[in-house]
């Protein structure tokens, strides 16, 4: 069995039992047996900045408030120093009313849209890399044991993904310690919940790592930038946008995360080689660990 003690360092982790979240439905296998497996269950989410509707997100339905709040801080909807009055969530209605002190007009940036490659159709308005212009993350050191210490952890957690699949989490952490893991069917809602956990708490942004599950897209490195994180890591690969946008803002890339391996396509400068790898478990090419994902 495995040893969960490292639960203990989450402030939220995933909840594998959560009722809600999934259903059991009737299948049939290879062998023509009955059984009954689990499936996520997906839910409209509306967000609302005041009264003007946003945009509708296919969503797991859980942090629905966090959702909200992380889309339009990662959208350029919310300023940094942006006074918000309330955030309200009617589970009836499936909305989130994100309210605040001044009210302004995005008309034009959301007749300027642009689907991205992100699971579950991601969004992108148009002028968010205008957005990127000013954008120069902190030049903060990255311990590569940090690296394999995360790795490890984060593969070991029990996650709604071993229960019915189908999803791409989030881990907001800070050096060798997981804070924050948020799971949901496309990974930029993953990364938009923990952007609003952030908000939330009025959480630094300098001294944390992204950890995604998934690939290292245009869309992944532009979120991680607004967010202010300075490190962005992954199990799976790059793309050559996300690999320029992250050169472009001083966005330390991490891919092809897997055992002692791992490959560092921006900001290797910043890496601190502080492990040796021959000390740490190798995986084999076709192995996943349990929990692990592949994106």
């Amino acid at each position: 069995m495995a040893n969960n003690d490292h639960l203990a360092e989450y402030l939220i982790a995933p909840d594998p039992g959560a009722a809600r979240l999934t259903r059991a439905v009737p299948a049939v296998d290879h062998l023509g047996q009955s059984q009954e497996v689990r499936v996520i269950e997906e839910r409209p989410l509306t967000i609302f900045l005041n009264k003007r509707e946003i945009v509708t997100a296919m969503t797991i339905g859980d942090y629905p408030e966090y959702l909200a709040l992380g889309f339009l801080r990662n959208q350029g909807m919310l300023a940094e120093d942006e006074e918000i009055t309330g955030v309200d969530f009617d589970e009836e209605l499936e909305t989130v009313v994100v309210r605040t002190a001044v009210e302004t007009d995005y008309e034009d940036k959301l007749a300027r849209k642009t689907r991205t490659s992100g699971c579950a159709v991601g969004t992108v308005f148009g002028d968010m890399m205008e957005g990127l212009a000013g954008v120069k993350l902190p030049d903060a050191e990255l311990r590569t044991s940090w690296l394999y210490a995360l790795s490890d952890k984060i593969n070991r957690t029990p996650s709604l993904y071993l229960t019915a699949g189908a999803l791409h989490g989030t881990v907001l952490c800070q050096r060798d310690r997981p804070l924050v893991y948020m799971e949901d069917v496309g990974r930029h809602n993953a990364v938009d919940k923990a952007a609003g956990w952030m908000l939330s708490n009025n959480a630094t942004a300098a001294d944390k790592i992204l950890y995604t599950t998934g690939r290292l897209t245009s869309e992944m490195v532009i979120k991680t930038a607004m967010m202010g994180i300075p490190v962005l890591a992954s199990r799976s690969g790059f793309t050559a946008w996300g690999v320029e946008i992250a050169n472009q803002v001083g966005l330390t890339l991490i891919g092809r995360m897997r055992g002692r391996r791992f490959q560092c396509l921006a900001g290797a400068e910043r890496l601190v080689r502080d492990a040796d790898p021959s000390l740490v478990p190798d995986e084999d090419k076709k192995h996943r660990r349990k929990g692990a994902y592949q994106g």
